[in-house]
């Protein structure tokens, strides 16, 4: 396996020796102080282009360190005389800062909410005799007199005589800012004390951090001591570039690491905790000690620095996880170290400048957290690999089912690899039904959908501990809610969707199963549930709780199961059941429920109360339903009533305009109709057939009215057949009735009956008196025919010989044709063939003329027009052969009258013709794309 940190070499050769470095927060500028009093600003994004700059020309002048800011636009150069230098880093021009002029800086702690590319804000300085100042340096170009960079210089804090090696300056990230307050931390360390500063900046004018400091004075200061005798200490925290979380202090006994927590703590509180001494191997051998030169921190790893060797302690469990020596020989010692968050920690010798790669420094975190039962922390690291994962879960279930925590430890073994029948058993054995149910929902879930055989397992297993459950209470006369808690979540595990579909294939399984508990109400639940319709319907049918049956019935969308139970049903809630049938409209055929409706019998206190009727009655007014079979039976119903009002109108209305020919079957009516001796409605009947002979003899046996109804009915041409039943009524009230007025009445009625027609069903001995006005009025219309006739006779003479007249004058009459007279259809000389001239002047060819008035005849008109011409020209070829002219061509004429009248009748232009293809358009519309182009 590669390692964490891997060296790499910088490809950099100083002209002079490197005093120190520094780094931006951002790890994008490097500065490097070299002995020649220059100092070389590297771009990492461009290492092959660094810019040298001269900070002072005095040769007796050393750079002791350099400070740069967080974002890269601010360096601070330190003398070792004392003499300090700003460089604005954009414009690379050094300017001595002369209120600060006889102090070594040490240390710089930059204030990252104030800063800004052309100014650093309020910074800390901390120097080499314990005094911590306040300043506010700006880039100050074009300012030709002004020659300091420092807008002010204030002492604000003695720490002792020790340098002050650390200075960190964060605001509390989380502490509310009112009317201008702003909470501060301010950590400062020398080589063997580190002390904390807490408190509100509330002062608009400098020095910003005077009040904060006001709080603590030599008895209220407090401070961590780690005697030593190094002259030198190191700061260092993670992350640089955001609020840090993290500090480790360098100091002679070891690193002194620990969080920072900022809560709402204040000035006598501590930001730090969890802090603990970490130390190197070198450093606890008492015969030949070594300490670090530089230190470094990252997320995991205190990064220790020696002059001849570099190393990686973990800060978790305190074990040095990296060595690596470096020759000194090659190098004249290692001198120093830097590091930004976003890279690699930066190393540098006389000569010499040193990357250290991290690759993956988190990858065995997972192992130490879960060493140390942090088990949470441990999954956090370990949740890209699904190995790791998967055993960090492993000791995390075993250590809560040690700790009986065994729902706990359910759910963690249900995410595992670990084998499902060792899980199983290790709960089977405690006896512990809850955790392995809480094992076996979880292993169900994560199964994927296409472990079939598995999912069916578990469904089945867990139904069998919801049941046992269920049971163990109900025997066990539990509280109602403990057992009403069970069956919810043992019909929420029903409900889930990944659980029914893992039964459809296997129901039966859980049929059995849940029957095999006597689980009723959790049977009906389950296939309400899987809608297994039918067998909730048959269990209420079985239980005969039948509005429960129709209740689902209704509910349900499958006309085949309200087809297959509709026959029980409607022996017990009719009502209900029609509304239902009537709630389906269309969607189910009325024709398939003819057998429930032949199970319903109508009560007898009420009969007319039929809901089959009802039903029916819906079906034909209300769906419009044409079928000959529904319409049968309701007109058998409709027989069965005591009242046949019902019957009548629904033959009545049966037949309309619509629809002449009834939906019912006539024949089949009439059976039933003469069965149950309906006799109104077999005279209808009877009419509708259209044998009024039977009718009216049957309704003479009902009443005459009812006759005369059916003696009209018969068409007004067929005057035979209707005189013949009025004759029938008429002898029925003669020789029945004995009623000669009102058989003399009907002779108003039916302008078909006379006098004479009935006088033979008189009696022979009846006065005249009865019938002397019928007698009377019928000689009358007979004078009156009479003299009709004459004068129809009168005017048909004339009209006679008005037309002998106008034939005379017909043979007379004639036309004059020019010889420059053209055809009005093929517009060539008439006269050259033979042509016909009509009264309107228009003038044809006699072929022209033929052909034009085809396309207006019928297809049987066409065919003799062609048959004619045929004959005439056969017959004219048979004259001239035969020599025979006077018969032939008499007959020749005979045809061509014929042919004449039929296309010589009207004039094609003028005439009926014409009118008649009015609305047909000028061209052909198949002819239409050819004259198109044509006219183009």
């Amino acid at each position: 396996m590669f390692a964490i940190f891997d060296r790499q070499i910088i490809n950099f050769n100083p002209p002079s020796a490197v005093l120190t470095i520094d780094i931006s927060a951002n790890a994008a500028i490097l500065v490097l102080a070299l002995a020649d009093n220059h100092v070389y600003f590297i771009q990492l994004t461009n290492p092959q282009e660094p810019v040298r700059v001269a900070v002072t020309r005095r040769t007796e002048e050393k750079i002791h360190k350099v400070f740069l800011d967080t974002t890269g636009n601010h360096l601070i150069v330190a003398m070792e005389s004392g003499e300090n230098f700003y460089i604005h880093c954009p414009t690379r021009k050094p300017k001595a800062l002369a209120k600060a002029k006889g102090i070594v800086i040490e240390s710089v702690a930059w204030n990252r909410s104030k800063v800004t590319e052309t100014s650093t804000g309020e910074i800390l300085i901390g120097s080499s005799k314990g005094v911590i100042y306040e300043t506010d340096i700006a880039a100050q170009e074009g300012k030709f007199f002004d020659t300091s960079a420092e807008k002010y210089w204030k002492q604000l804090y003695q720490l002792g005589p020790e340098p002050v090696t650390g200075l960190l300056v964060e605001r509390f990230p989380r502490a509310p800012s009112t009317s201008g307050e702003k909470k501060y931390f301010i950590m400062a360390t020398t080589p063997s004390r580190l002390y904390q500063f807490i408190g509100h900046v509330t002062s608009t004018e400098p020095p910003y951090f005077q009040w904060l400091f006001n709080n603590y004075d030599s008895n209220t200061l407090k401070f961590v001591e780690v005697p030593g005798s190094l002259n030198y200490s190191s700061l260092q925290v993670y992350p640089s570039d955001a609020v840090p979380q993290t500090f480790a202090w360098l100091t002679e006994p070891g690193v002194y690491y620990g969080s920072l927590d900022f809560r709402d703590q204040g000035p006598q509180d501590s930001v730090t905790s969890n802090c603990r001494l970490l130390r190197s191997r070198t450093q606890t051998d008492k015969a030949n000690p070594q300490f670090p030169v530089a230190i470094a921190l990252t997320e995991f790893h205190a990064l220790l620095l020696f002059k001849d060797r570099f190393e990686a302690i973990c800060v978790l469990n305190d074990q040095v996880v990296y060595e690596k020596s470096i020759n000194p020989r090659q190098t004249g010692g290692m001198r120093g170290m830097v590091h930004a968050s976003r890279g690699g920690p930066l190393a540098y010798a006389e000569m010499r400048l040193y990357r250290y790669k991290i690759a993956r420094e988190s990858r065995d975190i997972w192992k130490i957290y879960l060493e140390q039962g942090e088990y949470e922390r441990a999954k956090e690291h370990a949740k890209n690999d699904p190995v790791q994962m998967d055993y960090v879960l492993t000791r995390q279930a075993e250590h809560l089912f040690e700790e009986k925590k065994y729902d706990q430890s359910a759910a963690l073994f249900a995410m595992t690899q670990r084998m499902f029948e060792e899980v199983a058993l290790k709960f089977l054995r405690v006896l512990e039904r809850e955790p392995l149910k809480t094992f076996l929902l979880k292993k169900f879930n994560s199964l994927k959908r296409e472990d079939k055989t598995q999912q069916t397992m578990l469904v089945t297993w867990l139904i069998e501990i919801y049941l046992t459950q269920l049971g163990e209470l109900k025997d066990s006369s539990a509280p109602a809610e403990d057992i009403l808690r069970t069956q919810r979540q043992f019909r929420e595990f029903l409900k889930q969707s990944r659980v029914k579909a893992c039964l459809e294939s296997s129901r039966n399984v859980a049929y059995e199963l849940i029957a095999s508990h006597g689980d009723t109400e959790d049977l009906v639940f389950f296939a309400m549930l899987m809608q297994d319709f039918e067998r909730v319907i048959s269990h209420y049918i079985q239980q005969q709780a039948f509005p429960a049956a129709l209740e689902v019935l209704t509910k349900q969308t499958d006309v085949k199961l309200v087809i297959k139970f509709s026959p029980i049903l409607i022996k017990h809630c009719p009502t209900a059941l029609v509304e239902a049938w009537i709630s389906l409209e269309k969607k189910i055929d009325p024709r398939h429920l003819i057998p429930a409706l032949t199970h319903y019998e109508p009560p007898s206190s009420n009969p007319q109360a039929n809901e089959a009727i009802r039903y029916l009655e819906h079906c034909v007014h209300k769906l419009n339903n044409c079928d000959m079979a529904i319409h049968n039976y309701l007109l058998s119903l409709y027989a069965k009533l005591d009242d046949d009002t019902a019957l009548l109108q629904f033959l009545n209305l049966n037949q309309g305009q619509l629809h002449p020919e009834p939906y019912y079957d006539i024949k089949y009516a009439l059976r039933q109709c003469a069965e149950h001796g309906r006799a109104q409605a077999c005279v209808h009947l009877y009419s509708t057939m259209g044998l009024y002979e039977e009718a009216v003899d049957l309704a003479l046996n009902v009443n005459v009215d009812l006759a005369r109804l059916v003696a009209n009915k018969p068409e007004e041409s067929d005057e035979a057949l209707r005189k013949k039943l009025w004759l029938k009524i008429a002898r029925h009230v003669v020789e029945q009735e004995k009623n000669i007025k009102k058989a003399i009445a009907f002779l108003g009625e039916c302008d078909l009956l006379k006098i004479e027609d009935i006088l033979p069903f008189f009696p022979d001995f009846v006065t005249i008196d009865d019938f002397k006005e019928a007698i009377c009025n019928a000689l009358q219309e007979y004078n009156e025919h009479i003299e009709s006739l004459k004068g129809n006779m009168h005017a048909a003479t004339q009209s006679a010989q008005g037309i002998r007249g106008d034939i005379q004058e017909m043979r007379n009459k004639y036309g004059i044709v020019s010889a420059t007279e053209n055809c009005c259809i093929c517009a060539y000389p008439l006269l050259t063939r033979s042509f016909y001239l009509f009264p309107c002047q228009h003038v044809y060819h006699s072929d022209c003329l033929i052909q034009e008035v085809l396309q207006h005849l019928t297809a049987k008109q066409r065919k003799r027009v062609i048959e004619l011409q045929g004959r005439v020209a056969q017959e004219a070829q048979a004259a001239a052969a035969a020599d025979e002219t006077g018969a032939v061509f008499s007959k020749v004429e005979q045809l061509k009258s014929e042919l004449d009248d039929i296309v010589a009748a009207d004039c094609v232009f003028c005439g009926e013709v014409m009118i008649k293809s009015i609305d047909k358009p000028f061209i052909d519309p198949k002819e239409y794309d050819e004259v198109q182009r044509s006219w183009l």
